[in-house]
Protein backbone atom coordinates (compact mmCIF):
# COMPACT_ATOMS: atom_id res chain seq x y z
CA UNK A 1 0.00 0.00 0.00
CA UNK A 2 1.24 3.84 -0.61
CA UNK A 3 1.24 6.39 1.54
CA UNK A 4 -1.08 7.73 -0.18
CA UNK A 5 -3.47 5.16 -0.15
CA UNK A 6 -2.85 4.86 3.46
CA UNK A 7 -3.42 8.61 4.09
CA UNK A 8 -7.22 8.51 2.24
CA UNK A 9 -7.85 4.92 4.92
CA UNK A 10 -7.12 6.88 8.04
CA UNK A 11 -9.05 9.54 6.88
CA UNK A 12 -12.25 7.42 5.79
CA UNK A 13 -11.34 6.01 9.13
CA UNK A 14 -11.27 8.98 10.80
CA UNK A 15 -15.01 9.98 9.21
CA UNK A 16 -16.46 6.84 10.62
CA UNK A 17 -15.43 7.08 13.97
CA UNK A 18 -18.33 7.52 16.21
CA UNK A 19 -15.94 10.77 17.83
CA UNK A 20 -15.91 12.33 14.69
CA UNK A 21 -19.91 11.66 13.69
CA UNK A 22 -20.75 12.48 17.20
CA UNK A 23 -18.65 15.95 17.22
CA UNK A 24 -19.81 16.94 13.58
CA UNK A 25 -23.03 16.09 14.65
CA UNK A 26 -23.50 18.62 17.42
CA UNK A 27 -21.06 20.98 15.30
CA UNK A 28 -24.00 21.21 12.64
CA UNK A 29 -26.86 21.58 15.29
CA UNK A 30 -24.48 24.48 16.62
CA UNK A 31 -24.31 26.47 14.04
CA UNK A 32 -28.20 26.28 13.61
CA UNK A 33 -28.00 28.51 17.05
CA UNK A 34 -25.95 31.83 15.69
CA UNK A 35 -26.17 33.43 19.46
CA UNK A 36 -25.18 30.32 20.89
CA UNK A 37 -22.35 29.69 18.18
CA UNK A 38 -20.78 32.92 18.52
CA UNK A 39 -19.85 32.99 22.21
CA UNK A 40 -18.62 29.76 21.70
CA UNK A 41 -16.30 30.99 19.06
CA UNK A 42 -15.40 34.27 21.42
CA UNK A 43 -14.69 31.65 24.29
CA UNK A 44 -12.39 29.26 21.99
CA UNK A 45 -11.05 32.84 20.74
CA UNK A 46 -10.12 33.56 24.69
CA UNK A 47 -8.99 30.22 25.16
CA UNK A 48 -6.50 30.48 22.36
CA UNK A 49 -5.16 33.87 23.05
CA UNK A 50 -4.12 32.25 26.77
CA UNK A 51 -2.62 29.52 25.00
CA UNK A 52 -0.57 31.66 23.09
CA UNK A 53 0.35 33.78 26.27
CA UNK A 54 1.59 30.92 28.14
CA UNK A 55 3.80 29.77 25.46
CA UNK A 56 5.32 33.07 25.54
CA UNK A 57 6.21 33.14 28.99
CA UNK A 58 3.53 35.62 29.82
CA UNK A 59 0.57 35.00 32.26
CA UNK A 60 -2.74 36.54 31.77
CA UNK A 61 -4.23 39.00 34.28
CA UNK A 62 -6.64 37.46 36.81
CA UNK A 63 -9.75 39.75 35.56
CA UNK A 64 -9.25 38.03 32.08
CA UNK A 65 -9.40 34.40 33.35
CA UNK A 66 -12.47 35.41 35.18
CA UNK A 67 -14.24 36.59 32.23
CA UNK A 68 -13.11 33.57 30.89
CA UNK A 69 -14.41 31.63 33.40
CA UNK A 70 -17.69 33.13 33.81
CA UNK A 71 -18.15 32.56 29.87
CA UNK A 72 -17.19 28.55 30.50
CA UNK A 73 -20.34 28.87 33.12
CA UNK A 74 -22.39 30.21 30.93
CA UNK A 75 -21.75 27.93 28.52
CA UNK A 76 -21.78 24.74 30.65
CA UNK A 77 -25.28 25.71 31.58
CA UNK A 78 -26.18 25.03 27.76
CA UNK A 79 -26.62 21.51 27.14
CA UNK A 80 -25.96 21.46 23.45
CA UNK A 81 -22.50 23.85 24.30
CA UNK A 82 -21.41 20.94 26.73
CA UNK A 83 -22.17 18.40 24.61
CA UNK A 84 -20.27 20.06 21.94
CA UNK A 85 -17.07 21.09 23.56
CA UNK A 86 -17.52 17.59 25.31
CA UNK A 87 -17.35 15.94 21.74
CA UNK A 88 -14.83 18.31 20.63
CA UNK A 89 -12.32 17.21 23.42
CA UNK A 90 -12.78 13.85 22.79
CA UNK A 91 -12.36 14.31 18.91
CA UNK A 92 -8.69 16.14 19.36
CA UNK A 93 -7.77 13.50 21.66
CA UNK A 94 -8.19 10.71 19.35
CA UNK A 95 -6.38 12.94 16.53
CA UNK A 96 -3.58 13.85 19.32
CA UNK A 97 -3.72 9.59 19.72
CA UNK A 98 -3.50 9.35 15.82
CA UNK A 99 -0.77 12.13 15.48
CA UNK A 100 1.29 10.42 18.35
CA UNK A 101 1.52 6.97 16.80
CA UNK A 102 2.52 7.89 13.81
CA UNK A 103 5.21 10.13 14.89
CA UNK A 104 6.12 6.78 16.96
CA UNK A 105 6.75 4.89 14.12
CA UNK A 106 8.36 7.15 12.37
CA UNK A 107 10.65 8.27 14.81
CA UNK A 108 9.60 11.76 15.05
CA UNK A 109 8.39 13.96 18.41
CA UNK A 110 6.60 16.76 19.27
CA UNK A 111 3.99 18.77 17.11
CA UNK A 112 3.64 16.57 13.35
CA UNK A 113 1.21 19.24 12.41
CA UNK A 114 4.14 22.38 12.86
CA UNK A 115 6.19 19.86 10.42
CA UNK A 116 2.92 20.43 8.14
CA UNK A 117 2.96 24.32 8.29
CA UNK A 118 0.30 24.13 10.97
CA UNK A 119 -2.25 23.63 8.72
CA UNK A 120 -5.75 22.47 10.43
Amino acid sequence: MNVYDGAHNLAQAVKESEEFKRYDSLKKQLDGNPELSKMLKDFQAKQFEVQAKQMMGEQPGAEYMEQIQQLYAIMMRDPLAMQYLEAQMRFSLMMNDVYKIIGDAIGVTGDLMGMAGGAE
